[in-house]
């Protein structure tokens, strides 16, 4: 049996799919769009602190990365204390996590500029410093997470007793 081909574009289509009937394209909820605008405006924010920090610290070509780097490692380490705020301490509104969270530190961090990164060094023949950037970089944002959400917790425990 031969496969089922996209007609417009010759390639394969999903199984799942029948291509008669034409796909339904609904408007989000309405409750959606307030989580929507919070992201946005959130995202605005933490992009143009990255960008301001790449302004004051810009990196020379074929060097490690430092800006990027601690602008990841440092919204992680954020991150790590947001989380156990919101959900252990306050009981956020729920535009704060959609706001703060995704937006403001999902715009701060970068994943797109550390793997631009990544590439740039390999191709001008840095692929050493790219591999320490690589490793170095999840390795410590992942023990900011963890460091930060850890004392976080110790010091709501102690404030606590």
């Amino acid at each position: 049996m031969g496969e089922s081909r996209s007609p417009v574009l010759n390639e394969p289509t999903d199984p799942d799919v029948d291509p008669r009937v034409p796909a339904r394209r609904g408007a989000p909820r309405r409750g959606q769009w307030p989580v929507v605008a919070a992201v946005a405006v959130g995202g605005v924010i933490g992009a143009c602190a990255r960008y301001g920090a790449a302004l004051l610290w810009p990196t020379a070509p074929g060097s490690f990365p430092w800006t990027t780097f601690w602008v990841n490692v440092i919204g992680c380490g954020v991150i790590g204390v947001f989380m156990v705020i919101i959900t252990d301490v306050w009981a956020a509104h729920r535009l704060v996590r959609p706001f703060f969270g995704t937006g403001v530190l999902g715009g701060f961090t970068t994943f797109s500029t550390y793997a631009v990164d990544i590439q740039r060094l390999v191709e001008d023949g840095r692929a050493s410093i790219g591999l320490l950037y690589l490793a170095a970089t999840m390795l410590t944002a992942l023990a900011a997470v963890w460091t930060t959400a850890n004392l976080t917790r110790r010091m709501i425990g102690r404030r606590r007793s």
